[in-house]
């Protein structure tokens, strides 16, 4: 259930779109805190996305990462989330009850471009699946989850992010209509 006034921006997509960086200008455009749960996950478990990969596996970080984002409870904040959130539909509908979610869309090709450490990063996958057969995989949950989809291609961070701000400005604007 949507909230009449959602008032947190809820940034989607994988790793490498510039989540955690587009939040922290947003939130400095928009004066709101800002939240990155894949650091939320790291201080809870006082070790790197990484470390409980190798440790526990992909369903394990999935998991502490849906517990993490299920114990998000704030207002007016920028939220970047890990690029597996959308696997959790119960924490997708509770960062959405409030929130909007913004899908920032990058081509395949541009995040291999920006991805040097693939094997070290701590992306929640299947280590037998490709990045390519991962990208698919998630398109799919990014669309189905976002209220707003942004193009990032050629596009830089500040226009990105004003880009969300005024769409979100207009949606919030549509939702109380």
């Amino acid at each position: 259930m949507k909230a009449k006034h959602p008032s947190n921006i809820v940034l989607i997509g994988m790793p490498g779109a510039g989540k955690s960086t587009i939040g922290i200008i947003l939130a400095k455009q928009r004066a709101r805190d800002f939240v990155d749960t894949d650091v939320l996950i790291q201080v809870a478990e006082k070790r790197s996305l990484q470390e409980i990969l190798d440790a526990e596996g992909y369903l394990a970080l999935r998991q502490v990462e849906e517990h993490i984002l299920l114990s998000l409870n704030c207002t007016n904040h920028v939220i970047a989330t890990g690029g597996s959130a959308v696997y959790s539909p119960t924490a997708m509908n509770h960062l959405k009850a409030n929130g909007i979610a913004v899908f920032l869309h990058v081509e395949m090709e541009e995040l291999i471009r920006r991805i040097t450490n693939f094997e070290t990063r701590g992306i929640a996958c299947n280590p037998d699946q490709t990045f390519a057969e991962l990208y698919q995989e998630r398109q799919l949950l990014y669309e189905r989850y976002a209220d707003l989809t942004i193009d990032c291609a050629g596009k830089s961070l500040e226009t990105i992010s004003t880009m969300i701000s005024n769409n979100v400005f207009s949606y919030s604007s549509q939702c109380s209509g």
